[in-house]
């Protein structure tokens, strides 16, 4: 009887351990694979964190020991992360009001840390520049601008931001431009209000398309997402969107349109909100590598890419608690099965690929002169918006015209007075 439990323990001591030995090989084979090739993540927040925590002052940060977010120095160096698009967000409410300064604020925010921190950060606007940031040991740090309202439905305000470094547009994030459709249209919560995008919407994807600016389809409606599809001459992003199919939340990206991203060479980068992963408020990171089997099997490996969503969600999964945990996905990839080659695609080589393709676009029509075309006054008309530019309108003509007959009028009474 007592030997019979000693062999059982013993039995169970060797299956931990050969399970731990399994384990541990993963992890050094993911390490190894995140040393040749650089984690390329699609979206964090933290700039929007120092925003809401500090306004901004980085003078009284200090990102070796900030503890009240997902992402730091020490979090960023355990995690391997290679390059980051970092979020210069700001909310819908700034939609008519204030949004272009507090982008501006945002996109400045990136260039500071890169400049406080020049032994982590490299700023970086290419992918040439993304590799001589990986080849210095230096977390290649990317700007994409995080929602439509931020341009103030300006197509200088779009080029303004290219020229500050910015290389991708998220096309709407929670509530309607006034030429694009935001994803809750889906829901019903919202109404549609251009049925997809307008003819302006239209116009500024193809003047991103000659910048060279990624087009990200995070955050926009099916219709959205097929229009550009079917006009963009670059490959699309989904900067941080997961798979539909596996949780069925307007924020992911449906399965006829992963295989539409696949003939066109784009990329859907997987976010880890728990919602967008298991539609609950819980999830493990199990459930996020289901959505990375679930892409490469619609798609192909070739449309794979990470996008965390770190300090933008308030809910992760188990294991991925913050950016140092990565490389745990990458472990769990290479325990199902996946290859070295579809590893790294997922890693970075699919989105230096597109944007790679993105720039050779933004090359071939650089004959083009830029689109300055305005939208139209009347689609954008509202008490914070002032007509400068605009033709004066038949009514308003009218309208001074009658007002100087009336101080005519006045004036020629008052003198016969």
């Amino acid at each position: 009887m007592f030997s019979s439990v000693i062999s059982a323990v013993c039995l169970a001591l060797w299956i931990s351990s050969a399970v731990n030995s399994a384990e541990d090989e993963h992890m050094t084979r993911a390490l190894q694979l995140m040393s040749e090739t650089p984690l390329i993540d699609g979206h964090n927040d933290l700039p929007w964190q120092l925003r809401k925590q500090f306004n901004n002052e980085l003078n009284k940060v200090d990102l070796n020991k900030l503890e009240t977010t997902h992402t730091n120095i020490p979090k960023i160096k355990k995690g391997r992360l290679g390059a980051q698009f970092w979020s210069a967000y700001v909310p819908c409410e700034t939609q008519y009001k204030d949004a272009v300064r507090q982008t501006l604020e945002q996109i400045d925010v990136v260039h500071r840390l890169c400049q406080k921190y020049p032994e982590t950060f490299k700023f970086a606007t290419s992918s040439e520049e993304i590799m001589e940031a990986f080849n210095m040991n230096r977390t290649a740090s990317l700007i994409g601008v995080e929602g439509g309202h931020s341009l103030d439905s300006s197509l200088g305000s779009l080029r303004t931001m290219y020229q500050l470094g910015v290389r991708y547009l998220t096309v709407t994030h929670s509530c309607n431009t006034p030429w694009a459709d935001n994803w809750l249209v889906d829901t019903g919560s919202e109404p549609s209000e251009h049925n997809g995008l307008s003819p302006f919407g239209k116009q500024l994807i193809v003047e991103m398309n000659r910048l060279g600016m990624l087009i990200d389809l995070a955050h926009v409606t099916v219709a959205v997402m097929n229009q550009v599809l079917d006009m963009s001459k670059a490959p699309v992003i989904f900067s941080h969107s997961s798979a539909y199919s596996i949780c069925p939340h307007k924020r992911n990206v449906p399965d006829d349109v992963l295989r539409r991203v696949n003939e066109t060479r784009g990329i859907v980068m997987v976010n880890f909100y728990n919602d967008y992963v298991t539609c609950s408020k819980t999830a493990k990171l199990s459930d996020v590598a289901d959505h990375f089997d679930h892409i490469k099997k619609v798609g192909g490996a070739g449309i794979v890419g990470f996008g965390g969503d770190y300090d933008g969600v308030t809910r992760l999964p188990e294991g991925l608690e913050d950016v140092s945990k990565v490389p745990n996905v990458v472990a769990e990839l290479l325990r199902r099965g996946w290859t070295d080659e579809e590893v790294k695609a997922a890693l970075g080589n699919n989105l230096l690929r597109v944007l790679t393709e993105t720039e050779k676009v933004r090359d071939g029509l650089a004959d083009q002169s830029p689109d300055d075309v305005p939208i139209p006054y009347d689609e954008v008309k509202n008490p914070c918006r002032t007509s400068y530019g605009y033709p004066v309108s038949t009514g308003a003509v009218h309208s001074v015209s009658t007002l100087a007959l009336l101080l005519t009028l006045a004036l020629i009474t008052l003198t016969r007075l």
